[in-house]
């Protein structure tokens, strides 16, 4: 349908039904949801909670709310609060019926439609509340405004009771809009339970990204609620603190660049570490576009030359050197780029890479002026700033011809690497799988038990460079890791190319012990900060070896834990006295063993590696990998009574 034409109001007493676009009606929605929330997931799941918490935000955009608050109910409901103006109940003329039942029953109304009600809008594709509508058991929504409060109640997207008047008093806000929805199991068959730390993680990000912002949340499902509130004056200067809060950083105060152009709202804040690799994450309306887009290439082009001319100006290049590339000064960086773009157009895979030209240009302008002023008046931090992109320039150089030396080794001569690769013969990734496995006899095993069609083995001694503390060049002299990144074929670090992984299955195969997790969590931090797409993919899995086999006669029975061995003990019969093994390690077990017990499809035990938040995920590493002890050893003190000793 047409979109109405609608006059800009931007005053609180202007808000009313004729600024509530109607664009089409809302069929199909309960019989193809994974067309409106992307996934009937976990994942979709929580998104239902978003699309409410994004209108509140949207009035915080506005200038008309400053506190929204979410709760999970002790039946796994959600209710969402907004102290903003609340929505319109008067009559909407296109529908002819109140605007308050036209934004939860018909798609694509809201005041975010037509430019009528706000002139930036967060969401990614803004169906938003009748959407959520549609996939509850039950909604109910009470609107406050006027110091009168209205109520309206659906099940599954249709009216369940008409618009009412309540009773204003004992309600939490005194303004602003409260939705409470269940929603339906039919349609989130997975699970319907919410993820507190999902839930947690996405409310602090979406506080930092709007700042001044009060977002809370509560957890009433344990005995004693937990509750939470994030409020960042500083926004997503204070973002980049918290990233950083376990790095050692070039300067204390993170650089912050905010400003308007063209309606484009842009803010921008870095700062330097000590790391080797840079976290850089960017925004468009409180979107977290991964893929990246204009905004970022904005940022990036004006990084890369502002830190160049200043090298030049004053003498740190000199005449005929060769430019800093973007790879080195972003090294140790830690950047968020954050639009509010006021018609923001999202392309990629995902959706979720900013495609409008005009917010390269604002990004560009408006960063590089003030980047430059902070180089000029901090002329000791600038150095610092340009002689660690020189040294990351010279590691990139040395990198360069490891990497050429490494692309010159054909799938034979790999063999001679002493990860000794022994490839699969299928071609095809999507059946293929890469064991890496610990050690010269537990390879040799799975060398000799693994199906050859499928399976790929490939052996490594010991443990591996921690790449948290090397630079690049030192990565790449470590010939484990070399030999891994050429048996995957994708590269490695920016040039990373997921589509050209020859195994869609990466298995990580250690011992039981504290070694084999040590090996593990030095490959997990090398897959994470070099071959990270591969963990966004699910491509990344942990082998599940057993730690007992007991035998009694011809009955074989492995075990994961002490406690599986205590339960099956005493259901065996005394006779034959039953044969316990204890596995040390991967080594102890034949080929056939190894095979039947980790490695055959049909009995084996994966463990997926999921990244489910970047942020917390770059934390974690930072802490138990880094160079500062401080962080670490609260870590360890803190969770030291969880640990179990093998003595």
């Amino acid at each position: 349908m047409a979109e109405e034409d609608t006059q800009m109001h931007t005053q609180a007493d202007d808000y009313d039904a004729s600024q509530i676009q109607v664009l089409e009606g809302l069929e199909a929605v309960r019989k193809r949801p994974g067309m409106y929330i992307g996934t009937t997931t976990s994942q979709g799941l929580h998104h239902l909670v978003w699309e409410i918490v994004d209108n509140g935000i949207d009035e915080a955009l506005a200038g008309f709310a400053d506190h929204i608050t979410v709760t999970v109910e002790k039946d796994n409901s959600i209710t969402v609060t907004d102290n903003g103006r609340g929505i319109p109940i008067d009559v909407q003329e296109k529908t002819g019926k109140s605007a308050l039942e036209t934004v939860f029953t018909v798609l694509h109304a809201g005041g975010k439609f037509g430019g009528g009600g706000y002139k930036v809008s967060g969401g990614l594709h803004g169906v938003g509340a009748s959407v959520v509508n549609a996939l509850s058991t039950e909604l109910d929504v009470v609107v406050v405004r006027d110091d009168k409060a209205y109520a309206m109640d659906f099940a599954y997207g249709h009216v369940n009771q008409t618009i009412h008047e309540i009773d204003v008093n004992g309600l939490p806000v005194s303004r602003g809009t409260i939705v409470h929805f269940t929603p339906d199991p039919d349609i989130f068959q997975e699970t319907t339970e919410f993820d507190i730390k999902t839930l947690t993680n996405r409310v602090r990000e979406l506080a930092f990204l709007n700042k001044g912002l009060r977002i809370s949340i509560t957890d009433n499902r344990p005995a004693e609620p937990v509750v939470e509130s994030f409020h960042f004056e500083g926004g997503i200067k204070e973002y980049v603190e918290y990233l950083d809060v376990n790095k050692d950083v070039l300067f204390a105060d993170p650089v912050y660049v905010e400003g308007t152009e063209n309606e484009i709202a842009v803010e921008v804040s870095l700062q330097y570490t000590d790391d080797f690799h840079s976290n850089m994450m960017s925004f468009a309306n409180n979107i977290h576009t991964y893929e990246g887009g204009t905004h970022e290439t904005g940022f990036k082009a004006a990084l890369t030359r502002v830190i160049n001319d200043y090298a030049r100006k004053n003498g740190l290049l000199k005449d005929g050197d060769e430019s800093l590339s973007g790879e080195d000064v972003r090294e140790g960086l830690t950047a968020i780029v954050s639009v509010k773009h006021p018609d923001p157009q999202f392309e990629g895979q995902t959706k979720t890479k900013l495609g409008n030209s005009d917010a390269r240009t604002a990004v560009d302008r408006m960063f590089s002026e003030t980047f430059s002023r902070f180089m000029l008046e901090n002329p000791a931090t600038a150095k610092e700033i340009v002689e660690k992109g020189l040294l990351a320039n010279k590691a990139r150089k040395a990198a360069k011809r490891a990497r050429e030396a490494t692309r010159k080794k054909s799938g034979l001569e790999i063999s001679n690497l002493p990860g000794k690769l022994a490839d699969n013969t299928s071609k095809d990734p999507e059946i293929s799988e890469l064991f890496i496995v610990e050690g010269d006899s537990a390879g040799g095993s799975a060398k000799q038990g693994r199906e050859r069609l499928t399976q790929a083995i490939l052996p490594i001694r010991g443990k591996i460079l921690n790449v948290e503390k090397a630079s690049i060049d030192k990565i790449l002299a470590n010939e484990e890791i070399r030999s891994l990144f050429t048996a995957m074929g994708t590269g490695f670090g920016e040039e990373f190319d997921v589509t050209k992984a020859k195994y869609h299955k990466l298995i990580i195969m250690t011992d039981a012990d504290v070694d084999g997790a040590h090996i593990r969590t030095l490959l997990l931090t090398l897959i994470y900060r070099y071959m990270r797409p591969l963990l966004e993919m699910g491509y990344v899995y942990i082998a599940q070896p057993p730690l007992y086999q007991v035998r009694q006669g011809k009955y074989v029975q492995y075990l994961d834990s002490d406690e599986e061995l205590n339960a099956l003990l005493p259901t065996l019969n005394a006779s034959p006295k039953p044969v316990i093994q204890r596995y040390k390690g991967l080594g102890e077990m034949d080929a056939s063993q190894l095979w039947e017990t980790t490695m055959d499809p049909e009995n084996r035990r994966l463990l997926r590696v999921q990244l489910d938040d970047g942020v917390e995920a770059d934390r974690v590493f930072s802490m138990l990998m880094g160079d500062k002890v401080e962080p670490r050893r609260e870590f360890i003190e803190q969770n030291a009574q969880y640990a179990e000793l093998d003595i």
